[in-house]
């Protein structure tokens, strides 16, 4: 294709025609210049168009023309970009990577410079990422991955610093870090390993924390600990619900169930405030378990004019005095013999509350008496108040 020629050219070409002399044809004056006759009469043509004298579009318009149809080509580009991206990045079955799109959208004929633009991409990165999609540490990773995973297959029963013991022995090199992250991601964790799982978030609590680990009482039922447990035998779990008084650190009540629902904690204050009388401005200290969150446990407060106290999520210490009790039932009944029915498992528990815990066992904080032997020591005017 021949070069266009200049437009000061042109001009001179037109005007030496318009004012050739008599005789010289357009014809001649094209010869002249070096030019065909045909294309001296579309110059004359196209300025007599610029200058007004015949109708038709003008140079100045036919640019504009064009302008406007790459604008709008542009935005039609722009366009596309967003809504193709829209409806990427909205599939949630797809990786959150954008530049597998602005490969695509190349392979349909927009500029990877328009969709870089839309979409505030830097181009270098899109094409190193072209010359290599898939990155070196990802590649590395998965070949970590692979290695744990057989590793795991084969022995399942190891942790991941075995895992990745394993696999360093295989000649894939990593820390127990990197083991850990990846076993993690993958759930990847020992079948002898406590099982993981998402636990529900603890709600708001219904009452203010109004012990603040201070678990000291100066008289009988002025404040009272309360706490659930469960314990496995053969035939499913046991939940006990248990009200201790912080005074003399004796069990005022307790509930036993097959199921843990706020009738269990209901049960075990009622049976709490028959044994102990009255219990007027009392204080029940608990954790943030939904038993003790529960409308009925709250009612069943108020129906015994006693005053709730809650502690913080995840913070035992906030509940240390009951726990202790929890762990003494531990020691000493559940994990001295496997029960294989909860009526066994029950009677046991009873049996350890009332006979041994209550009237056998001294405790130092008690002076070296039993909590039944306190209550009994103490003062006539304590007890009554």
């Amino acid at each position: 294709m021949p070069k266009p020629y200049p437009e000061e050219f042109r001009q001179d070409v037109v005007r030496v025609a318009r004012n050739r002399g008599p005789g010289v044809t357009v014809e001649q004056a094209a010869a002249d210049f070096g030019v065909h006759a045909m294309t001296l009469w579309k110059w004359m043509r196209r300025a007599d168009i610029d200058e007004g004298t015949k109708p038709g579009t003008t140079t100045q318009e036919s640019a504009e023309l064009r302008e406007a149809r790459r604008r709008i080509k542009l935005l039609e580009q722009e366009n596309e970009v967003l809504r193709r991206a829209a409806a990427y990045l909205s599939q949630a079955n797809l990786p959150k990577r954008i530049y597998p799109l602005v490969k695509e959208l190349a392979g349909d004929g927009v500029p990877v410079a328009v969709t870089c633009r839309v979409l505030k991409l830097a181009r270098q990165p899109y094409y190193r990422w072209l010359d290599c999609p898939v990155a070196h540490t990802a590649l590395e990773g998965a070949y970590r991955a692979n290695a744990l995973f057989d590793a795991h297959r084969d022995d399942p029963e190891f942790g991941y610093r075995f895992l990745a013991d394993e696999a360093r022995g295989q000649g894939t090199r990593m820390a127990d870090r990197t083991a850990w992250r990846i076993c993690r991601d993958n759930r990847w964790w020992s079948v002898f390993g406590k099982k993981r799982g998402r636990t529900k978030k603890a709600g708001p609590p219904v009452h203010d924390d109004l012990v603040r680990r201070d678990f000291t009482a100066p008289g009988p039922n002025r404040l009272w600990l309360n706490d659930i447990t469960e314990h496995r035998t053969g035939e499913g779990k046991l939940y006990l619900c248990a009200i201790k008084d912080a005074f003399s650190n004796r069990i005022v009540g307790y509930s036993i169930d097959a199921r843990m629902k706020s009738r269990l904690a209901v049960t075990a204050l009622d049976n709490a405030v028959a044994r102990r009388g009255d219990v007027d401005g009392c204080i029940l200290h608990s954790d943030r378990g939904s038993q003790f969150r529960a409308g009925r446990f709250v009612r069943a407060l108020g129906r015994h004019r006693m005053v709730g106290s809650m502690g913080r999520v995840g913070a035992a210490g906030d509940n240390a005095a009951m726990e202790s009790f929890f762990s003494l039932l531990q020691k000493n009944v559940l994990d001295r013999r496997a029960l294989a029915t909860r009526e066994e498992l029950r009677i046991a528990i009873v049996t350890w509350i009332e006979r041994t815990y209550h009237r056998r066992r001294r405790q130092a904080s008690l002076g070296r008496l039993t909590p039944v032997e306190y209550e009994t020591v103490m003062p006539p005017a304590t007890l009554a108040a």
